[in-house]
């Protein structure tokens, strides 16, 4: 890795984070899809993987408006909040409604991580003059923040509830006189 000695060698650091993150999530996303249940949930994460293989084009465009090679850094976070996902979705359940909760969750912190990542690169854009990246980040943003809104809608309106299903959990809360 180079010497980061200005703003803008930042910026090139933090979009290779950001590249290596979308390209681990272009693996990530088919395997989520898979171990879910929910008809929705499973739409969702295959409307996000095509999302996300634009994300790693617009990177592209992105170092290209740079002058830098896109090249990834390994993106640390990313890799252990897809790893916890592949965890969670590879968990033995008793209900597959279960599961479907503990990917959402998985997968909401993995949005939360890139929300926060763009939005930290598009604030140096701005600072660096950079009209055109900010402009192609802010649509990523857009992406990530409008994902995080559909896992929240089918986790609110269908999955937490179907998890919610009288079962054994039920009984633990139950005092006895």
């Amino acid at each position: 890795m180079a010497s980061i000695d200005s703003l803008r060698m930042l910026l090139v650091e933090e979009l290779r984070d950001l590249y290596d993150a979308e390209q681990r999530l272009t693996d990530a996303l088919p395997k989520l899809a898979e171990a879910s249940n929910n008809s929705e949930l499973v739409d969702a994460f295959n409307t996000h993987l095509v999302q996300t293989q634009q994300h790693v084009k617009t990177l592209e465009h992105a170092f290209a408006d740079l002058g830098e090679d896109a090249k990834t850094h390994t993106c640390k976070g990313k890799k252990g909040l897809i790893s916890e996902g592949d965890d969670r979705a590879d968990e033995d359940y008793d209900e597959p409604d279960l599961r479907d909760a503990a990917i959402i969750g998985a997968a909401q912190r993995v949005e939360h991580y890139e929300i926060a990542a763009y939005g930290t690169a598009i604030a140096h854009a701005r600072l660096l003059g950079l009209a055109n990246v900010v402009r192609l980040l802010e649509t990523t943003l857009a992406d990530e923040k409008a994902a995080d809104r559909t896992l929240t809608d089918i986790a609110e309106r269908v999955v937490n509830k179907e998890a919610l299903r009288p079962g054994p959990q039920a009984d633990t809360h139950r005092t006895t006189m």
